[in-house]
């Protein structure tokens, strides 16, 4: 059986070549983490369509012309092909939509960006406990510690741009 992932927005960002930061390492290392999810992996997302939707702001469902384009419209695709795609239920706290009941409660991770706590919390809600794919975003790497305290395990598609 394929591995999970959950891939952040920045990687299909990066693979579209919106990365200013972004070499051609990073950018080459994004095409293929998204080539790989597609022949190889489950891609982890949200039934509430929360990642999807922030896909689409980033890429185009029609597909084209760059290789983040191409990941949306095949994700948008199989999302219902469970060889492909797995859909975990979240939940939001009432008293911010942006913060998930599956986020962990540690005093570690309270500044870490809400906008991006709903890719933490499908993995942890996901049986297959997928890593997070990361291309250019630092708040990952900062808080990376915190999360492999937390059993969560983020792979770092470009590693030079943190160290």
């Amino acid at each position: 059986m394929p591995t999970a992932v959950v891939i952040d927005t920045n990687v299909l960002a990066t693979a579209n070549g919106k990365s200013d930061h972004a070499g051609p390492d990073c950018l080459l290392s994004c095409l293929n983490a998204l080539e790989e999810a597609k022949k190889r992996h489950v891609v982890t997302v949200d039934n509430g369509m929360l990642i999807l939707d922030e896909y689409r702001r980033h890429a185009s469902l029609g597909g084209q012309p760059c290789v983040g384009d191409a990941f949306l419209k095949w994700l948008w695709q199989n999302q219902g092909n469970s060889r492909h795609c797995e859909q975990v239920t979240i939940t939001p706290t009432k008293s911010d939509q942006r913060n998930f009941q599956e986020f962990p409660d540690d005093p570690a991770l309270s500044k870490f960006d809400p906008s991006d706590r709903k890719f933490v919390a499908v993995a942890l809600a996901s049986h297959n406990r997928p890593p997070i794919l990361n291309a250019t975003d630092s708040d990952w790497w900062d808080f990376r510690q915190a999360f492999a305290d937390n059993g969560l395990d983020i792979i770092f598609l470009c590693p030079d741009l943190f160290r």
